[in-house]
């Protein structure tokens, strides 16, 4: 080794950690537990509070946004989340693991049944009570950041195919996370905002087909997207999927346009945005972890949907489109593998208490979110890592 190797090594160890799968999970865990330790000790938790609660406004003239820190970052940064989830959909349809049919059919059946038997479980938990019920997509959500940072975990043992199934799976689950939310969590339309969104949008295709170049165009506009999308109705995030879509795959010269973007944006979603979101969202009393908490509606429901739910209907999805020949199990996989990875997939986190805000504003509601969220994660994640390490390492 020379000495400008030895020198460089802290750097590339450095550059290796934060590129490592893992990374985005480790620092999510570490947002989480300030969060939870901020809500709980008695001094800081006014602190906690009075953050989240600060007024923030933007103002042009006579028109302004005045929301507390919290609705900013729900509503706001959360939609710059979306915008990468929506570039990395557009990637995958056209180029990647979704552009391909026999990559593509088990991973899409195992994604219905892993948001459907999760939702089952959580209604069988809260069916006579209709408040609660309005949470019953909180549990089919998949956290792609954590999912594939526990499989990095598992290191040689997960097979390469067992990652773009996991993979494949997530991103299935967000677009399906997306549909939900625009069809389940939208209230009182405004159809002039609704229009101007539309107009927004239109122009925003008209950039795409005529090939326009300017990322900073595109962004403008999309903010303008973003404020009618809010003020109509719908929630803003889902403007954030509707500006990727309309983003170029590529220049006039051929060069990456959209991976280039999003490969620009995801260290500040990864090391900013979702963290900030889980501290702003993870506060839960430890005291809700008593047993008989747990097992009220809305945590037992999200809990047990997230622990048992997805591996159940990821399993169950496999199971039946391998048994009638629709699609056979990913190179060097079983069915023990497919297990370890519907466990991770039922690592809910982010995306579920993202929905939870959604379906709730009652401030105890969302602590057992909250509760629920965090016991089927956790113990999701340490079962499914379990099972994979127990295979014997992929060659």
């Amino acid at each position: 080794m020379t000495v400008a190797d030895r020198d460089q090594g802290p750097e590339r160890r450095l550059a290796a950690f934060i590129h490592h799968e893992a990374t985005g999970g480790l620092v999510l865990v570490v947002a989480a537990i300030v969060a939870i330790v901020a809500y709980n000790v008695g001094s800081l938790r006014p602190l906690y509070d009075s953050f989240l609660e600060m007024p923030v406004s933007i103002k042009a003239g006579d028109f302004g946004l005045a929301k507390p820190l919290l609705l900013w970052i729900n509503d706001g940064l959360m939609a710059v989340f979306f915008f990468l989830v929506g570039l990395e959909l557009k990637r995958e349809v056209r180029e990647g693991n979704l552009a391909s049919r026999d990559q593509l059919v088990l991973p899409a059946l195992a994604a219905v049944g892993g948001m459907a038997v999760p939702a089952l479980i959580y209604v069988g938990f809260n069916f006579y009570n209709p408040a609660a019920l309005k949470g019953w997509a909180i549990p089919s959500a998949t956290d792609i950041a954590f999912a594939l940072g526990a499989l990095s975990l598992v290191g040689r043992r997960a097979p390469p195919a067992l990652k773009v199934f996991l993979l494949t799976l997530a991103t299935l689950d967000d677009l399906g996370a997306i549909v939900i939310i625009a069809l389940f969590y939208t209230s009182g339309l405004s159809f002039l905002s609704l229009a101007l969104a539309g107009g927004a949008l239109a122009v925003l295709l008209l950039l795409n087909r005529f090939r326009v170049e300017q990322t900073g165009l595109f962004i403008v506009i999309g903010i303008a997207l973003w404020v009618f999308v809010l003020k109509s109705g719908v929630h803003a995030t889902l403007s954030g999927v509707a500006l990727a879509l309309t983003i170029p795959m590529r220049r006039q010269d051929g060069t990456a346009h959209l991976a280039a973007l999003e490969e620009a944006l995801h260290p500040y979603v990864k090391f900013l945005i979702l963290p900030l979101f889980a501290f702003a969202n993870a506060g839960i009393p430890l005291d809700g972890f008593a047993l008989a908490n747990l097992a009220s509606g809305i945590p037992a429901g999200t809990a047990l949907g997230l622990l048992l739910g997805k591996p159940l209907g990821i399993v169950g999805s496999v199971r039946i489109a391998t048994a009638l020949g629709l699609a056979r199990l990913p190179k060097a996989c079983t069915f023990r593998d497919m297990a370890g990875v519907g466990f991770l997939a039922g690592i809910g986190f982010t995306m579920s208490l993202f929905i939870g805000t959604l379906a709730f504003a009652d401030p105890d509601a969302i602590a057992a979110v909250r509760i629920g969220v965090v016991a089927g994660s956790v113990l999701a994640t340490l079962i499914g890592v379990a099972i994979l390490v127990a295979r014997p390492a992929s060659a």
